[in-house]
């Protein structure tokens, strides 16, 4: 149990933090006394219960991080098929909670949080199950985190449900583990050409490299040479982005600060800012996404690339307010 002086506290942080949130969403650039606020920022990528994390703590996570807007992106329910490798993947593998979880979170906080919609796709009623979210709001089907290929008749559905309700669709791509068959990819981008697509994970981001020939390596460290398949599909393809959380994202930039400077400049219109960080911390070196962030800021060949990256972007394709 909680002491009162703790718990009250706790509720204080909270109003403040939120009243700045506020103020950023609504575009006030000084606070009282005149000096300047931080501009605001969408982050596309965060679960509730991420890793056990409670969401009293993501709730001042995503404050302490200066986040404007969160998008909330749900688990499917639970399932022990080989979609979800026998149950391993349920919860996105982090034990993240569900569609109504996100839901209501969101309506705790509207403004501030807002969801997406998910559900494993080869499980009988998925279709519905994403619909039912689908019609409440949610901005985004994903994320699609699951152990089938990506022109497989499941995906596929789900594709047309976003082509339907005209919400991008977020996938996450792992080689031999998540969304399988990311060399012949294209082949849906240009089935589904009025379906926004977001990249997201290691093999999406490994894959920026020309010379990445080993599929095994998820997390290369080696100097990037232009022209991987994904930087191909961001150049070819109007309906792909790219969304630059987790470690994988961050690695991207990292690893050679100069290509990042060239490839951030070169998709200025398709990345998207994405924590996907499970940490309590919220800042410093603790916190990947506040390391993204930062890492941003420094690469970012301007001002108004910084600015796309962090809110117009998103804004733009998730058609927030």
């Amino acid at each position: 149990m909680q002491n009162k002086s703790t718990t009250h506290s706790r509720r204080d942080f909270l109003a403040a933090t939120g009243a700045l949130a506020v103020g950023a969403w609504l575009g006030i650039t000084q606070d009282a006394t005149g000096e300047p606020k931080a501009e605001p920022i969408i982050d596309i990528h965060q679960h509730t219960n991420y890793s056990g994390r409670l969401n009293d703590d993501l709730l001042l996570h995503q404050r302490k991080m200066g986040i404007t807007t969160t998008i909330l992106l749900p688990a499917g329910t639970p399932a022990f098929g080989s979609s979800t490798h026998k149950g391993v993947s349920n919860g996105l593998q982090a034990m993240c909670t569900g569609n109504e979880v996100c839901y209501e979170f969101s309506c705790r906080y509207p403004g501030e949080f807002t969801f997406g919609a998910n559900e494993v796709p080869d499980l009988p009623g998925a279709g519905q199950e994403i619909e039912k979210y689908l019609k409440r709001g949610a901005k985004v089907i994903g994320e699609v985190k699951f152990g089938l290929e990506c022109d497989s008749a499941p995906m596929q559905q789900l594709y047309r449900i976003a082509q339907e309700y005209d919400v991008p669709i977020l996938l996450h791509w792992q080689f031999q583990m998540y969304t399988y068959g990311y060399d012949r990819f294209y082949k849906m981008l240009e089935k589904f050409p009025k379906v926004n697509f977001i990249g997201h994970a290691q093999s999406w981001w490994a894959n920026i490299d020309r010379n990445h020939t080993d599929q095994t390596v998820l997390y290369p460290t080696t100097k990037v040479t232009p022209g991987g398949l994904t930087d191909r599909l961001l150049s070819d393809y109007p309906n792909m982005y790219g969304d630059l959380s987790a470690g994988s994202g961050l690695l991207s930039l990292t690893r050679d600060e100069d290509h990042a400077r060239a490839f951030l400049k070169r998709h200025q219109q398709k990345l998207l800012y994405g924590s996907d960080c499970n940490d309590s911390a919220g800042s410093g070196d603790a916190c990947q996404g506040a390391q993204t962030i930062a890492v941003i800021r420094k690469l970012a060949p301007s001002r108004e690339i910084e600015r796309m990256i962090f809110y117009e972007n998103a804004k733009k394709l998730f058609k927030l307010g």
